[in-house]
């Protein structure tokens, strides 16, 4: 039999090497840790405000061709069945939405498809408003871009770039697609040489408009959209709320629909300050 200090002894030795044991195991899975998860400032990436950039989208949300694109019909309502159900058909190219580049490409990219990663991103915003309002066939150009880039730096990588037109203000009115006598609108969009540039000299990822088309309303050949979708870029028409954020800083959340070959579809725009 063991004399009892010997026992209190092994037992103090058999305790320290179980302490030292845990206090490694822990160590080494904080080093693991630590090499596997990103460095993250607990505030640092919180935003201070989340603007919503969205429309509401309504029976009588104006449409590039002028004719209702959105219908839903209540299946279940409450009353009869306790719970609620509506079913919805919709252009995908409605209200608030985004253009995969398989829109104006033969076999491009799908929304389905697009790498989700690009629907984070940062937000420069190229404001025109003067010149929108003194003509309403204005163009963001190359020159709006300079001037931007002048101001706040060179346009981030993967950046959406977009178009505060004003444009918002129309909704509800005839003005949003301005058509005149002849049928043909008037509102701003992106000249083809200024998403050229974006191609040629920035690693922008999308383009954003606050009017119902990338190209302006007068375009009679949609080059904005043929020189830029086929870059294998998303664009998106019918954004809100521009004026509710600076033209740097902001970070854009893209919730675009997952249909399957789909060309585009009504999206949730978020943007984080």
């Amino acid at each position: 039999m063991c004399h009892p200090v010997i026992m209190e002894y092994v037992k103090g030795k058999v305790m320290s090497r179980r302490e030292l044991f845990h206090g490694s195991a822990a160590a080494g899975a904080a080093i693991v840790a630590a090499s596997v998860l990103p460095s993250r400032p607990l505030m640092a990436q919180t935003p201070n405000r989340v603007v919503d950039m969205t429309h509401t989208l309504t029976h009588d949300f104006p449409t590039y061709f002028g004719e209702q694109q959105f219908f839903d019909e209540q299946v279940f309502d409450y009353a009869e069945h306790a719970f609620n159900l509506k079913e919805i058909r919709i252009n995908e190219h409605t209200g608030t939405h985004i253009d995969a580049p398989l829109h104006f490409t033969d076999g491009g990219t799908a929304i389905d498809e697009v790498p989700v990663e690009t629907l984070v991103c940062p937000l420069a915003i190229v404001d025109i408003r003067e010149k929108a309002d003194a003509n309403p066939d204005a163009q963001v150009t190359p020159d709006d871009l300079s001037v931007w880039i002048a101001a706040n730096g060179p346009i981030p990588a993967g950046a959406c770039v977009a178009q505060n037109a004003g444009w918002q203000a129309r909704l509800g009115t005839p003005g949003f697609r301005n058509a005149d006598g002849e049928g043909k609108m008037h509102f701003p969009g992106f000249h083809v040489e200024a998403v050229q540039m974006l191609l040629d000299e920035t690693e922008a990822g999308g383009v954003a408009v606050d009017t119902l088309s990338i190209d302006y309303g007068l375009s009679a050949d949609f080059a904005t959209h043929y020189r830029w979708l086929p870059a294998n870029r998303w664009a998106v028409e019918n954004m809100a709320n521009l004026d509710q954020l600076p033209a740097t800083g902001a970070t854009l959340v893209v919730g675009a629909p997952k249909h399957q070959g789909g060309t585009g579809g009504p999206c949730r725009l978020i943007a984080l300050v």
